[in-house]
């Protein structure tokens, strides 16, 4: 299965990026009151989005990052479950950490890129955690080498440190859950590398 979680980069990377530029956490709740009538639509950053994954391969961990090829957000901060969130990963352009890696995830054994060069996204229910309000639950429907199947998502919202309290013109999504890759046929070098493969969503959005 597949996890999303909280990449970790050298420094100038995504975890530095988030703890020094994303540390102050735009809370729904703050949002709500903020009285806006309307849903508002994002619109994707890709040079400051970011998909980090990692999968066991015997001791040792093989990570890599997937780019974001397009998204489109709708946010309702009133009704919060009329929000969508739709996401396109560019596999074709997957990178491992070592050269052998990526040749192996990009082959048709795992990801397949020459036939299926994305996996997507669509979210169809999202619900705010009551216990916990600048976190969401997301349901969903992820497509994998053309097989589609539902998940379940963490959903955080940030904002920048820097700008005020409610803002909303510039936001980060963070996106985290689970997923197997056999269950979508990735099931190359199952007896070396694991079936979990870690992954996080990173995506800085603008207001359209």
């Amino acid at each position: 299965m597949v996890v999303f979680w909280l990449c970790t980069w050298d420094e100038g990377s995504m975890y530095c990026f988030m703890r020094n530029f994303f540390c102050s956490v735009l809370v729904w709740v703050i949002a709500l009151s903020a009285g806006n009538a309307a849903p508002l639509s994002y619109t994707l950053d890709k040079g400051a989005s970011r998909v980090g994954f990692e999968v066991s391969f015997g001791p040792d961990q093989i990570t890599g990052e997937l780019p974001v090829q397009s998204a489109e957000i709708t946010l309702d901060f009133q009704q919060v479950a009329n929000s969508s969130v739709a996401v396109v990963l560019d596999v074709g352009n997957a990178k491992a950490n070592f050269p052998f890696a990526t040749q192996a995830l990009r082959g048709p054994k795992v990801l397949d890129t020459t036939r299926f060069p994305t996996i997507s996204f669509v979210s169809t229910e999202i619900q705010v955690l009551p216990d916990a309000p600048s976190k969401a639950r997301m349901s969903g429907e992820i497509t994998i080498r053309d097989t589609t199947r539902p998940i379940t998502l963490g959903a955080e919202l940030f904002r920048p440190a820097d700008r005020a309290l409610g803002e909303r013109e510039r936001l980060i999504v963070q996106l985290s859950g689970a997923v197997s890759r056999a269950a979508f046929g990735a099931t190359g070098w199952s007896d070396l590398v694991g079936d979990t493969v870690a992954l996080d969503l990173m995506l800085q959005i603008d207001l359209a």
